[in-house]
């Protein structure tokens, strides 16, 4: 994923180097437990307002091409 970009930061000065929403102190790892849980995104983004709708819609659209990249270089290597 895009490690300390417009969507992503990592720094130790930071959350210890926890991967966070950019310009925030909120680890993405929240927004993961918020979806598992059954929450919503405007759920997740009335309790981190620091965080808004395009950075949470920018890395879910980059976890899916990156997921997505995976599959089909797993599917290419096996047939």
């Amino acid at each position: 994923m895009l490690k300390n970009s417009p969507i992503i930061s990592a720094s130790p000065e930071i959350m210890g180097g926890t991967a966070v929403f950019a310009g925030t102190r909120v680890p993405l790892q929240t927004l993961l437990d918020y979806l598992k849980a059954g929450e919503s995104i405007d759920d997740f983004l009335d309790g981190f307002p620091t965080v808004n709708r395009e950075q949470v819609i920018a890395l879910l659209e980059e976890a899916e091409k990156q997921l997505t990249s995976m599959i089909v270089y797993h599917e290419s290597h096996f047939r």
